[in-house]
């Protein structure tokens, strides 16, 4: 389980990533590609185009920090865009930590809960 502030949000990037770049060049692709502010704290996930390997950029307050992993058998299940104009999806602590294990967040069914509307 991935215990994150509630002011943390999750975002997927649902292209293939090369796994070649570090720092800048995620700094870049949240920058250009997903059109976000790298530096407002939140998680950034990126797969390889095997989707055998997940780095996830954040910002720690006085610099970047990565974290990544290789499957060595399998992949993970991250969905992939449903249009062109579509390049991210943001996505839940728990829904993270679900990628993580293995699970299938498409095939995955949501029991009803509470949400407080915009």
């Amino acid at each position: 389980m991935i215990h994150l502030p509630a002011s943390v949000r999750v975002y997927l990037c649902l292209t293939a990533c090369d796994m070649r770049k570090s720092f800048d060049g995620l700094h870049a692709l949240v920058r250009e590609h997903l059109e976000l502010d790298a530096f407002a704290g939140h998680l950034f996930v990126f797969a390889s185009r095997r989707r055998d390997r997940i780095k996830i950029l954040y910002w720690d307050r006085d610099g970047f920090a990565m974290w990544s992993k290789r499957l060595e058998e399998g992949t993970y299940a991250v969905p992939l865009a449903g249009s062109p104009e579509e390049r991210r999806r943001e996505i839940t602590a728990q829904e993270l930590g679900a990628l993580l294990s293995g699970i299938d967040l498409e095939k995955a069914k949501r029991s009803k809960r509470y949400q407080r509307s915009a």
